[in-house]
Formats: C-alpha cells, sequence, structure tokens
C-alpha cells in the first residue's frame, strides 16, 4: 500500500504536528494473523523499555487510524519493531496486513505507559505475565541490561492459544542463553503457556490458574509473594483483571503517588 498522506482536514497543522512520518523497513509473519514489523526510528524519539507509542495508518482518502503498540526493540536500536495481531474486520488491521516495505507510518512523538522498572520497589525476582502480543514489552525489557542487574531472577510467562501464535521463542531461548553464557546478573526461566492444544515442554492453563494451583510456582521453583517478587503485566483485559485481584490477595500494591509498589501493569483499552 502506498499510503497518501493525511490532508489538512485529518491531522493537526504542520507547526503543532504531534507525529512523524517514519517507514517501513522489515516485516514478517509469524502466523497468518500474527505480524512483527520494523520502522525507522527518528533519532529524536527516546523511550524507556517497557513503553508504547500510538502510531496511524492513512488509507487512500487520508483518513487516519490510531492505535497503540508496545515497542518490541531495544532503546537502544536503531530502529522501532512492533508486534502486531491482525484482528478480522479491524480497519487497522485491514491497513496493516496491505504493508509494504517503504510504506509511510505515522508515529506520535512521545512513547507513553507504566510498565516500566521504575514503578517497581527493589526486589529479588522479577516475574513477567504476558498473554498474545503481551509480550512485546517484555522483549524490550530483556534486551535490556537494567533488569539483569537489578534482579536475581527473572520469570516470564507467555500464554498463547495455539503452539504457533510463541512469537521470538528462539529470540527468548538466546537472550537467556548468552546471559547464562556470561555468567553474571540474572537468571531467566522463560515458560511458555499453550491453552487450547498438547505441547511438549509448556504449561497447558490460563496464567491465573497455574498461580493457583501452584503449577507455575512449582516449576520456577520461586515463590510469588510479595516480600520479594515484582510483577508486571501485559494483555488483554481478563488477564489484567484477574491477575490485579490475585496479586493484590498476595499483598501486591501498584506504585501510588511516587512510591513504588510491587506489581505493574499495562492497559491500552
Amino acid at each position: 500500500m502506498n499510503a497518501r498522506l493525511p490532508t489538512e482536514a485529518t491531522l493537526p497543522p504542520l507547526a503543532a504536528a504531534k507525529w512523524r512520518e517514519e517507514r517501513v523497513i522489515h516485516h514478517w509473519h509469524w502466523t497468518p494473523q500474527l505480524v512483527s514489523f520494523r520502522i525507522t526510528r527518528d533519532p529524536a524519539f527516546h523511550f524507556v523499555p517497557g513503553r508504547y507509542a500510538r502510531l496511524g495508518l492513512a488509507d487512500a482518502a487520508g483518513e487516519v487510524v490510531w492505535r497503540p503498540f508496545s515497542m518490541v526493540s531495544a532503546a537502544h536500536d536503531d530502529f522501532l519493531e512492533f508486534l502486531v495481531v491482525l484482528v478480522a474486520g479491524g480497519e487497522f488491521s485491514r491497513r496493516m496486513a496491505e504493508l509494504k516495505v517503504g510504506d509511510t507510518v505515522l508515529m506520535e512523538k512521545p512513547s507513553f505507559g507504566f510498565l516500566t522498572l521504575d514503578q517497581l520497589a527493589p526486589g529479588e525476582t522479577l516475574w513477567m505475565f504476558a498473554s498474545g502480543t503481551g509480550l512485546g514489552p517484555f522483549m524490550s525489557i530483556l534486551r535490556d541490561q537494567v533488569p539483569w542487574r537489578a534482579y536475581k531472577h527473572l520469570v516470564l510467562v507467555h500464554s498463547v492459544r495455539h503452539a504457533q501464535d510463541l512469537a521470538y521463542r528462539r529470540d527468548i531461548v538466546a537472550i537467556r542463553d548468552a546471559h547464562a553464557e556470561i555468567g553474571l546478573g540474572a537468571d531467566l526461566r522463560y515458560f511458555p503457556v499453550v491453552t487450547r492444544e498438547a505441547e511438549p515442554r509448556t504449561l497447558s492453563a490460563r496464567i491465573p490458574q497455574l498461580i493457583e494451583d501452584g503449577r507455575l510456582e512449582s516449576a520456577a521453583g520461586i515463590p510469588l509473594e510479595s516480600g520479594n517478587s515484582r510483577a508486571m503485566v501485559c494483555g488483554n483485559p481478563e488477564l489484567a483483571k484477574d491477575m490485579r485481584s490475585l496479586l493484590k490477595a498476595r499483598g501486591f500494591a501498584t506504585s501510588r503517588r511516587g512510591a513504588p509498589g510491587q506489581m505493574a501493569f499495562e492497559k491500552y483499552w
């Protein structure tokens, strides 16, 4: 798709523009519905791992649809990478499916969100709970050196319906092994979860259930408790709701009035 530039009627005046034009430089499919893509990155754009950007795609008439997506790439990369699920009937998804290398993507200048390590009080173990494309911000966090130095243990739990949806699986293992070879900093314990089919070497129930029945803590060999554990959650609203209640019952709290807490959530909706 060679999208036309947005018209003056659909975007703010250039002098007050809050967006930049970037270009698609690479994209690939994990499945027909699950896509990763990279765009150029303006040198002036900075972000903290875990945050998200608002991206816009214009149609032939210049009408723009905006959606939020977490950065998957590292904060030091000279490109920006995103993980997207294509939703049947979704206008943004329709335009995303047509994107080609060289096409224009609009991007608001600031980054957003609170799924960052500075939202958490110091601890020993960092638990990262993701469903679907909620994995994105944790990839960016794991590509940064801060969590490896700040924690003794990192636990990544990624839940999907089907095994083919386990995006970045090899990347996660490579990151884990590279740090293990160095022998400095935290260790990473990665637990893929597949809920709709049997898959070897994965867990097979929703994340809250795996916590409630003790299977996840048993597999990790680490207790999920508010004294030394910190938790980050990114995924669908149902997961966020259930995890907030579950963690709160275990003594976890979000940050308040500048005081870091024991859990942090991302909410796009």
